[in-house]
């Protein structure tokens, strides 16, 4: 998969999409927007709006940042109403083109409606391929669309039987944000992989968003987790729940605590910041090592170097500088300034390092292209020793429930033992979490404690859900 900020192989994993519902608030597709914004770290491709004045559906959508797709007050004059519903896109299925951005909206026998979802369904192939058969003629290449088109066919006579009808027949990880003139709906897939919380905005209306620090921006209460399989109905009367699938254990994505969710938001009950900054603490207890300063790869290994170096006494330095401006290549991407291409997002705080025993502190080692390059960096700022501790076991496996990772054989912890993949980066020692202690970490008694309540198959290879597309999960 390719890194559509740089235009070359991505070498770490890139998030999936960030949702955004809003009910009962002047205004909703301005709260929607910032909701968006709050959220743009799970998608940077693309952003889109549908909101319902009343009358009729409104719907402005764009390639690019938040900020750049609505940014214009005359599209936000055009997107009244009191419901909206909103996305960011990061493309794990389906390309990056305009036709692709959600939300998605169409005209049904019952009235229209407007859904988008965040995550990855397994068996969108084998399903678009039967509904093509069938006659259906999709205008996207997006596995949302797949429920669009289960919606239009269903032969249940309410939006919320067809709905339930469509999710029942898709396999995967989903958090579904769907509106129409009368409610809006929030659904999580039966395992609740990925998330999706419930708010309440001040003036009296309701939200629903991916992550908790969308709530934040907009001044709006937590009021709880929309649970795995759950469906909650909003309207003016207040909110339902119904519950369509029968009850399993929960599997939430792991990665979210380690990388994805922005450190400031609570999910599923554990704040994010105060898991990383723990994930550093038993990281240093695992594999500590004599050094002298501890040094964070920015920004999501910040905290887990926090962590480290408090559980370690050696001192923490922002020995890397992230530049925070970097945005698509703007010039032609030949090899030479590919490989300048890790300077534009990250240069050597050299004062820190030279001289210096360093250990780098970073959440996962994807393809290890990235590492090696900043490693050496490292070192040509005049460090003695570099060792490196990833906050994260080994990724040795692709995710395909909406996490956008390179095939297993290009995973470098799925061809190199630990000590070939320090050679292979550059350092002097490398070392991983173990289970046990990212699930210590998380508030388990290590990895036995925490089994069967989350997904962790991107480093053991169980996937809790079907893999019916298992060859077609990117189409690109």
């Amino acid at each position: 998969m390719m890194n559509p900020a740089t235009l070359e192989p991505s070498n770490r994993p890139y998030e999936e999409c960030g949702v955004v519902g809003i009910w009962g608030a002047p205004d909703a597709a301005a709260l929607a927007a910032l909701g968006l914004h709050a959220l743009q770290h799970r998608g940077q491709e693309a952003a889109g709006i549908v909101s319902h004045d009343g009358e009729k559906f409104c719907q402005h959508k764009g390639l690019g940042l938040v900020g750049d797709v609505f940014s214009d007050a005359r599209v936000m004059n055009t997107l009244a109403g009191s419901g909206a519903i909103g996305h960011n896109r990061y493309a794990t299925t389906g390309g990056t083109l305009l036709r692709n951005v959600q939300p998605l909206y169409a005209d049904f026998e019952f009235g229209g409606l407007a859904v988008a979802h965040n995550g990855n369904l397994t068996n969108a192939a084998t399903l678009r391929q039967a509904l093509v058969k069938r006659g259906c003629l999709f205008q996207s290449t997006t596995d949302t669309e797949v429920f669009v088109h289960l919606i239009a066919i269903s032969l249940y006579a309410t939006v919320l039987e067809r709905l339930v009808d469509a999710a029942k027949q898709v396999k995967g990880a989903y958090s579904v944000v769907a509106l129409t003139p009368d409610f809006l709906i929030g659904l999580r897939d039966p395992l609740g992989v990925r998330p999706l919380i419930l708010g309440r905005v001040a003036d009296g209306g309701w939200m629903l968003a991916s992550e908790t620090c969308a709530l934040d921006i907009v001044g709006a209460e937590f009021v709880r987790n929309v649970e795995p399989g759950e469906m909650v109905i909003i309207d003016n009367d207040g909110i339902r729940s119904m519950r369509p699938f029968a009850q399993t254990s929960p599997r939430f994505c792991v990665f979210e605590y380690i990388y994805f969710a922005r450190p400031d938001s609570i999910l599923e009950d554990h704040s994010v910041y105060e898991a990383r900054k723990q994930i550093g603490v038993e990281l240093a207890r695992e594999s500590g090592v004599e050094a002298d300063v501890i040094v964070p790869v920015p920004d999501s290994g910040v905290p887990s170097a926090m962590g480290f170096a408090a559980e370690s006494g050696i001192p923490f330095e922002m020995g890397i500088i992230r530049n925070h401006y970097v945005g698509r290549t703007f010039i032609e991407p030949t090899d030479q300034i590919r490989n300048l291409g890790v300077r534009m997002k990250h240069s050597a705080n050299t004062p820190v390092l030279q001289g210096k025993r360093v250990v780098l502190v970073d959440d996962s080692i994807v393809r290890g292209t990235t590492s090696r390059k900043i490693v050496d960096m490292v070192r040509a700022a005049g460090a003695t020793e570099v060792h490196m501790r990833i906050s994260s076991p080994p990724t040795k496996h692709p995710c395909f429930y909406g996490i956008d990772t390179p095939e297993e054989s290009q995973l470098l912890a799925a061809t190199h033992s630990i000590e070939k993949m320090a050679e292979a980066i550059g350092v002097d020692s490398l070392a991983f979490i173990s289970f046990d202690g990212l699930y210590r970490a998380l508030g388990h008694d290590g990895r036995t404690g925490a089994q069967g309540r989350y997904c962790d198959a991107c480093f053991t290879g169980d996937y809790p859900i079907e893999l019916v597309d298992k060859d077609g999960r990117l189409v690109a």
